[in-house]
């Protein structure tokens, strides 16, 4: 549900900001504003870092080789990370850059035209907020209690944050843009949309090193929930086996490698070590199905292990 939930949140972001990028495009092409220009790059951001996300994910699907032996599930990290650096590059930088060139030449939006950049922002805040509901509407089908933030921060899907991110990230760049257009068109004064457009920026920045800080601790490979490893403690244990060690650690958003060192009881033959591992594992499995990777090792409990 998780894979086909994220994959639904991006490809209605994808359609919404595509539609969205042409629109804003047009409005700059008739009044000149950075405020729109901003806007338009923006989300031809967005629209890239979409297509890497739904890339990211088909590669992830590669069976694993004799040169990756566990697999390509970190491909949806690693594409992750990549849009944070288009986010941060490509739409932070870029509508910072735009707002230093309009706070050194202001102009106010004049013409005939004035009003298209009010409809055409009013008409993507439409359009951003459906794309924001389907991706809390998917995000709350695997968010279980935590929080927002909890999400963001403990997802070992990057596809739902990051989604969620963006679309937040769009809506609020949509004000700051309706403010500035909206206060240049009643002041006459082009430093407005300068304002609007560094406000822009400063948004995009903060939410670019935001994703790439959580993206690059699961490159960096993050242990499993706490609740799948109560489940595999208690799947350990259920025999009476005792662990003497455990650890974990994300393959993928859904491949889980579990390695352990449990006691054994001092004299059992081979076949009694083989058929407690053997059922061990099948116990994990149950209890976590993304433990697909297991490696346990016996040991008497008696050693000490730092």
């Amino acid at each position: 549900m998780a894979a086909g939930g994220g994959t639904k949140a991006v490809v209605a972001a994808l359609v919404a900001n595509l539609s969205i990028a042409v629109m804003k495009f047009i409005a700059f092409a008739l009044t000149a504003s950075s405020s729109m220009l901003a806007e338009a790059i923006h989300s031809v951001a967005d629209s890239g870092n979409q297509i890497l996300l739904l890339v990211g994910g088909q590669r992830a699907k590669k069976q694993a080789s004799a040169e990756h032996p566990f697999g390509y599930g970190r491909q949806r990290y690693i594409y992750a990370f990549i849009v944070s650096i288009v986010l941060f590059s490509v739409g932070g930088l870029f509508a910072l850059y735009e707002a230093w060139e309009k706070f050194k030449h202001p102009h106010a939006i004049e013409g005939q035209w004035w009003w298209v950049p009010l409809a055409v922002l009013v008409g993507a805040i439409i359009a951003e907020a459906f794309s924001f509901r389907t991706a809390i509407i998917e995000s709350n089908h695997v968010r279980g209690k935590e929080t927002w933030v909890q999400f963001v921060r403990n997802a070992k899907q990057p596809e739902l944050p990051v989604i969620l991110l963006e679309d937040l990230g769009a809506l609020l760049g949509l004000i700051f843009a309706l403010f500035g257009v909206s206060m240049t068109l009643v002041t006459g004064d082009g430093l407005w949309d300068a304002v609007g457009t560094a406000m822009i920026g400063v948004l995009l920045v903060i939410i670019a090193v935001v994703l790439a800080l959580e993206t690059s601790s699961l490159l960096l490979g993050e242990s499993a929930t706490k609740a799948d490893i109560s489940r595999i403690e208690a799947a350990l244990t259920a025999d009476g086996t005792q662990i003497i060690h455990l650890r974990t650690m994300h393959l993928g958003p859904d491949e889980l490698l579990v390695g352990a060192k449990i006691s054994v009881h001092a004299g059992a033959s081979g076949e009694e070590i083989a058929r407690t591992i053997n059922e061990a594992e099948a116990r994990i499995r149950a209890a976590v199905p993304s433990a697909r990777v297991i490696y346990l090792e016996p040991d008497l409990h008696a050693v000490e292990v730092s």
